[in-house]
């Protein structure tokens, strides 16, 4: 079980070079126990080779690394489940036997109880209707959900997803994020990796983005939103009268045009921004306070568009 306190993955100056090129550079990583944290970054940015040195597929160049309190991947490895880089499985076979030779090379599992927990781990992806088809004559939606069922074959303390729901119909992502959201329920840690930013909002309780080999932002996804200053935008007939008005409550970075009038609210309660357009006669047709989304922050971070075709890193 994980330990009280303890984060479920801790990184160190974690480094890998190829040749002269830094893939990854100095990433301090720190994903609470029993967060669903979202790893993100455009192309290139290094988030795929990070996840391959936490699970030991590729070593370090520097820096240290420790998954569910172990230092060596392979010690933690029969209690993380992980689906990098999509499934490969056997086209031959059918869903429910490509699952049982997975659950037979695991040498801690109990045989006698194999059946039920390849049941167990289709059902809960909505497989099990199809578990006797063959692996060749599923969908590329069907085939993601069966690598999902292949980490959930024992009870793990540490799911590392990259990017889950890709190719996934609008019904089976949302059976996806219902999945994930009832396992961070029940204390397991989820390591997400997605290139779709309404599915971290959706799911993701803490965040970190990488650009260009560093980590160059890590915290609860509500901190993220916080840092932005929020914005007001007035909809007012009366747009030299709501610009006097949000210049003399020292409001920055005021702009009017045919759209409306805007400024950075700062410290300013919206409702005494608009006590004062009242009282001030300013006829207040509209108004509204919004934040940057989290693809302009995410902007703001790298520099760099987010490009929803991008399914790795």
């Amino acid at each position: 079980m994980p330990v009280a306190g303890e984060s479920a993955i801790t990184t160190v100056g974690l480094t890998k070079h190829f040749a002269s090129v830094a893939a990854v550079d100095s990433v301090d990583l720190a994903v609470p126990t029993g967060s669903v944290y979202g790893f993100l970054g455009p192309n290139g940015s290094g988030k795929t080779t990070t996840i391959r040195m936490l699970l030991g597929l590729v070593f370090p160049t520097s820096g240290t690394h420790r998954v569910l309190g172990e230092d060596a991947a392979s010690d933690a490895l029969h209690r993380v489940g992980a689906l990098v880089e999509g499934p490969a499985f056997h086209p031959y076979l059918s869903g429910r036997a490509n699952l049982a030779r997975l659950d037979a090379a695991d040498r801690t599992a109990d045989p006698r109880t194999a059946t039920a927990r390849v049941g167990n781990a289709l059902e809960r992806v909505g497989l099990g209707a199809a578990a006797g088809k063959r692996y060749r004559a599923y969908s590329l939606g069907m085939r993601q959900r069966l690598g999902i069922a292949a980490t959930l074959l024992r009870p793990r303390d540490l799911l590392v997803l990259d990017e889950p729901t890709n190719g996934l119909d609008p019904q089976g992502t949302r059976e996806v994020r219902h999945l994930v959201d009832e396992l961070a329920r029940d204390g397991v840690t989820v390591f997400l990796s997605s290139h779709l930013l309404s599915e971290v909002e959706q799911l993701c309780t803490d965040i970190g983005v990488m650009s260009a080999g560093r980590l160059v932002w890590q915290g609860p996804l509500a901190r993220l939103r916080e840092r932005q200053a929020q914005r007001v935008h007035v909809e007012t007939a009366d747009r030299v009268g709501a610009v006097a008005v949000l210049r003399e409550l020292g409001l920055a970075e005021v702009s009017s045009d045919d759209a409306g009038t805007a400024a950075l609210l700062g410290g300013t309660a919206p409702e005494d921004v608009v006590a004062a357009l009242v009282r001030a006669g300013v006829g207040v047709r509209g108004f509204t306070v919004a934040r940057p989304s989290l693809e302009e922050q995410f902007v703001g971070l790298t520099g760099a568009g987010f490009d929803v075709r991008d399914s790795g890193g």
